[in-house]
């Protein structure tokens, strides 16, 4: 059993597809089916059932996926021991980040970091926060800087670096732009655009109507920080923004009993060895939430 070959097999069970695992690879589709046919004929078991175009996971699969989990993360940590006895700081760093945070507060850290470290290779994916966490789980990134789950995760560290207010916003010609003492009703006479109704941010804010006995009206979620502002700008809806997002397009509202926010930071996996390059970006971070 070799480690291309459960490269290959946890791509394909990700994926759910055999030409995706291949761009995710960057093998030919062929290349992936002869792979998985030397791990099946290794093991004696079919993987995965073919029905068409749609692929799924045999019995024998799932019970080899969160081995073949540990397998792959126990070598790439063994790797990061033996890099790391160097002292220095260089390789690869794969890191995600929500959008939000990539946007608006990564580059100025990115900026210090490249310039500090030029012999680090950096893997940045932009994934949202919920995602992130679970790609910090299975060992697809080292390190993640993203909106914090408000409950404890097994296996997960987390550290927060800032805390983001959030607002009630319309744009300026809406009813409600000019009303004092705005109240929960208020909001839930008039339709809404949301995050996306599995994030962190929309859970927050659901929770603050959910304790009043309110349900607000939303009409569309979307997981896009600036898709939500654009559509709150041209009037068709209010929503809830970090503060940092407002501008002249946005009217914040007057609602002087209610104060959210939500903790921005990093996690890492506990119970992993991180590469020199981990360890530097979080000193970094840690200036700032200090």
């Amino acid at each position: 059993m070799d480690l291309a070959s459960l490269h290959t097999f946890i791509a394909i069970a990700e994926q759910g597809s055999f030409s995706l695992a291949g761009q995710q690879l960057h093998i030919t589709q062929p290349a992936v089916s002869k792979r998985l046919a030397t791990l099946e004929e290794q093991l004696g078991v079919r993987l995965f059932d073919r029905m068409g175009r749609e692929v799924t996971l045999t019995q024998a699969g799932q019970t080899l996926l969160p081995r073949a989990y540990r397998i792959v993360n126990e070598l790439e940590d063994s790797k990061r021991a033996l890099s790391n006895l160097s002292g220095t700081v260089s390789g690869r760093l794969s890191l995600a980040t929500s959008h939000h945070i990539g946007l608006r507060r990564l580059p100025p850290i990115l900026r210090r970091f490249t310039k500090e470290h030029p012999e680090v290779v950096l893997d940045i994916r932009f994934l949202d926060s919920e995602v992130a966490y679970n790609d910090v789980l299975q060992g697809r990134c080292e390190l993640a800087l993203i909106t914090l789950s408000p409950q404890h995760v097994e296996h997960l560290e987390s550290v927060k670096v800032w805390q983001d207010d959030l607002v009630f916003v319309v744009a300026p010609e809406h009813p409600l732009s000019h009303k004092k003492q705005i109240s929960l009703q208020d909001l839930s006479d008039y339709p809404a655009v949301f995050p996306g109704s599995q994030t962190f941010t929309s859970k927050i804010a659901l929770n603050l109507f959910a304790d009043a006995g309110l349900t607000p009206n939303i009409s569309m979620h979307t997981n896009y920080m600036e898709t939500i502002k654009m559509m709150v700008s041209i009037g068709l809806a209010w929503s809830v923004l970090p503060r940092t997002m407002l501008d002249e397009e946005l009217v914040e509202l007057d609602m002087p009993d209610i104060q959210l926010s939500r903790d921005l930071g990093y996690i890492v996996h506990k119970e992993r060895t991180l590469s020199n390059a981990a360890n530097a970006f979080m000193m970094l971070l840690s200036e700032l939430s200090s």
